[in-house]
């Protein structure tokens, strides 16, 4: 479909990341005119790891990007670890339900912009400051804060895709306290150097202790990566002072050991680090009127759940393709779009609630929980059944089927709609 059978509709994108660029993919696709603003002064780069799965990768075929992404994970062994550096076959994220390609934020985003048409525009250092609508359009005050001026402009849909703590949502919804719902966990990730001390490079190594753990997920052709993450009681007094303090406290005081020790060791002089409380995003509605959150923006499911740039991608698609089937009504279309959308995300989100247990036990029993896991899964008579939650239990089938696919949730059919009942 062309611009001129939707009327040249302009919708603003706020966000440059991966449901923003995978929105204004797909709204280019369906003839909009999508207009891209970034609160950064230029593209990022690099980034922390992500799982792309197959919700993911269905929507990223849909949007032309497919081909330019590629699974990075190894097939290196898992390792459990202690502080001592003693060690015994673990589980690592490959062996959590689905069928993840593993990779950097970075890589979709790069994939996403070099897709992107030349003449989509975008804006850097702009940021919304006020949203006013009406039944036919809405009325978008952009602050330009490299030069501060300031222009209002008027497009037929906004599209927050801002992440987190988004700006649109705030404008347009509310302040984030209505809608954030902390887990009280925090999380640290950055990049190593190399592999740390006894391991491989293409080796996933787990140091789980009650309230606190340390991921290593290894890359095939590339450094490894550290997630650190960690329960709080306070997660306002994590911002107050260093970070490398309060991590270093938290791991502490035991003896950090080598494998344990080498990670925090980098993590004194790391670039680029990841350093956020793990929250949700709860609401009653992703849109009002014409404006309308997709990705961490709506429906946040935390990095547990391992599924945010698969649901970013999928939710971006899904919504081009509703705005395509009800080119007179912008509104119907998010409705329809939502409602198509909400039960998939919900099953993610508690799925991300129940994962945090086996990324961070907060207790001793949830500690056994997790080791009784690992030894049923390296034993013949369990392993099977560890393999069959892992390949063709519920998570694992909600996480790789394609809930995007336009004709999802439409009776009478075979596929999608028979997976998703």
């Amino acid at each position: 479909m062309d611009a001129r059978h939707n009327g040249g509709r302009r919708a603003l994108v706020v966000g440059l990341g991966i449901s923003g660029i995978a929105t204004a993919l797909r709204l280019r696709q369906i003839g909009w005119t999508p207009v891209i603003v970034e609160r950064s002064a230029g593209r990022r780069s690099g980034g922390y790891f992500i799982a792309l799965f197959g919700a993911g990768r269905a929507a990223a075929r849909r949007l032309g990007i497919l081909d330019r992404l590629a699974d990075r994970g190894p097939d290196g062994a898992a390792y459990d670890i202690d502080r001592a550096g003693n060690r015994r076959p673990g589980l690592g994220f490959k062996d959590f339900p689905g069928r993840p390609w593993m990779m950097m934020r970075g890589d979709v985003e790069e994939a996403g912009f070099a897709a992107l048409p030349s003449d989509v525009e975008i804006r850097y250092s702009t940021v919304p400051t006020r949203i006013e609508q009406d039944p036919d359009g809405v009325d978008v005050t952009l602050a330009d804060t490299a030069d501060g001026t300031s222009v209002t402009e008027r497009f037929d849909l906004v599209v927050g895709a801002d992440g987190l703590r988004s700006t649109v949502r705030r404008l347009a919804f509310g302040p984030h306290e209505d809608y954030l719902r902390r887990m009280n966990y925090m999380l640290v990730a950055y990049q190593l150097p190399g592999a740390l001390p006894g391991h491989d490079q293409t080796d996933s190594v787990i140091l789980a202790e009650p309230g606190r753990s340390m991921w290593i997920f290894p890359f095939k052709d590339r450094p490894p990566t550290v997630l650190l993450s960690y329960h709080t009681d306070d997660v306002d007094a994590e911002f107050t002072g260093p970070m490398i303090d309060r991590v270093r406290a938290v791991f502490g005081p035991e003896p950090a050991g080598p494998v344990l020790g080498a990670a925090l060791d980098v993590l004194e002089s790391a670039e680029e680090v990841l350093f956020d409380s793990v929250e949700q995003v709860h609401m009653d509605s992703w849109h009002r009127g014409r404006v309308v959150l997709v990705g961490d923006a709506a429906w946040c499911v935390t990095l547990y759940a391992g599924m945010g740039a698969s649901s970013g991608m999928a939710g971006a698609d899904l919504l081009g393709t509703m705005l395509a089937r009800h080119p007179r009504s912008v509104t119907q279309a998010l409705a329809e779009w939502e409602q198509q959308l909400r039960p998939s995300i919900g099953y993610l989100q508690g799925n991300g609630m129940q994962m945090r247990s086996l990324f961070v036990p907060a207790t001793r029993f949830e500690l056994a929980r997790r080791k009784a896991m690992v030894r049923m899964s390296k034993m013949p008579v369990t392993s099977p059944l560890l393999r069959r939650w892992r390949t063709k239990g519920k998570a694992a089938r909600m996480k790789d089927m394609d809930f995007s696919h336009p004709d999802f949730a439409r009776p009478g059919l075979t596929g999608p709609a028979r997976v998703h009942a």
